[in-house]
């Protein structure tokens, strides 16, 4: 398996290595008091996130199945993996 970063929210601060969220602002300060480069990185965080949550909504409106599995995020790999192939053919 690949040791691939996992994106979280501003809520998940501390959460350990390999968990990246975005940076907060200053407090009491607007998001412009941030680095032009780290008000970057937290809009593509934002939005690779958003693509991430949108997708799953999807699939699990699809494939209704997909809502009432229990199995560990690594053993259902397969069965999502074959839902996003049927879900790009069914569009």
């Amino acid at each position: 398996m690949h040791a691939l970063p996992t994106l979280a929210d501003k809520g998940y601060i501390g959460a350990g290595i390999g968990i990246r969220i975005p940076v907060r602002r200053p407090r009491g300060k607007s998001e412009q008091a941030l680095h032009a480069d780290t008000r970057m990185l937290n809009m593509l965080v934002r939005h690779i996130r958003a693509l991430g949550e949108r997708t799953a909504a999807e699939l699990k409106q699809r494939w209704r199945t997909l809502q009432h599995v229990t199995l560990s995020p690594s053993r259902i790999g397969d069965i999502a993996r074959a839902a996003l192939v049927l879900n790009g053919i069914w569009k």
